[in-house]
């Protein structure tokens, strides 16, 4: 089946975006987005629908197996993995690849996603003594350990934006490990923060409910994450009052 895949192009430094279609052929319907980029790419010249020579399609991969999250752009409109979407599953054989909207487009499908990673700078989410994991807390920290922070979840979240308090869904799976793994005066800090730039922006839509390529169940963890930071915290004060 031959499938028209639309690109939305934007050359760095420029501020205006196009449209740009190509032709990709598939025998089996088994190719992802990704592998149909790679294979655009590889063409020598790389040509559009009309047979015109263009320059090479920008965009991010690493693993190819939903394990890093370089890959994540909109696909027909949803937040997806490149790596994770199948030609199959568009049957009119009609594409279209749009960088995420959340975040600044640097070029084509490639998208600054740094703040991802200033947001867990300003939560100081990290250890800085041994963990204390007990066999109880095992199961949520290995869920929690299943984020590849690809940014889909902020993608379709209306509360979050890039630069705001805000800091989403995307900090939660590693709130919520550290909270049941740190010393009770660490996370005690963390739960803080985590109440300042979460829970306390987060109007509990749960529109990263069915995004995640992971599958990570986000509604369980952020429960728990505002149980162990902010009821249980509450509770412990009660106990000693």
């Amino acid at each position: 089946m031959i499938y028209t895949i639309s690109v939305l192009r934007k050359e760095r430094g420029a501020k205006e975006t196009y449209w740009e279609s190509f032709l990709f052929e598939s025998e089996t319907g088994h190719d992802t987005v990704a592998s149909a980029l790679r294979a655009l790419n590889a063409r020598e010249p790389l040509t559009n629908a009309t047979g015109t020579p263009v320059r090479k399609i920008e965009w991010e991969c690493s693993c190819l197996q939903k394990r890093c999250g370089a890959c994540a752009m909109l696909v027909n409109g949803r937040p997806r993995l490149a790596c994770d979407a199948r030609l199959s599953e568009f049957s009119d054989g009609s594409v279209q690849l749009k960088p995420l909207k959340k975040f600044p487009t640097v070029s084509d499908l490639t998208v600054d996603r740094s703040i991802l990673f200033e947001n867990l700078k300003t939560l100081r989410l990290w250890l800085r003594t041994d963990s204390e994991l007990t066999d109880r807390d095992r199961e949520l920290a290995y869920a929690s350990s299943e984020c590849i922070q690809c940014g889909c979840c902020l993608e379709i979240c209306p509360n979050f934006y890039a630069g705001g308090r805000f800091c989403g869904m995307a900090t939660v799976p590693i709130t919520t490990r550290l909270l049941v793994e740190m010393p009770t005066k660490e996370a005690k800090e963390i739960a803080k923060r985590y109440v300042k730039h979460t829970f306390e922006g987060c109007g509990k839509s749960l529109a990263c409910r069915d995004v995640c390529p992971r599958k990570i169940d986000t509604e369980k963890l952020m429960v728990n994450a505002n149980a162990l930071a902010l009821w249980k915290r509450k509770r412990r004060k009660n106990d000693h009052q």
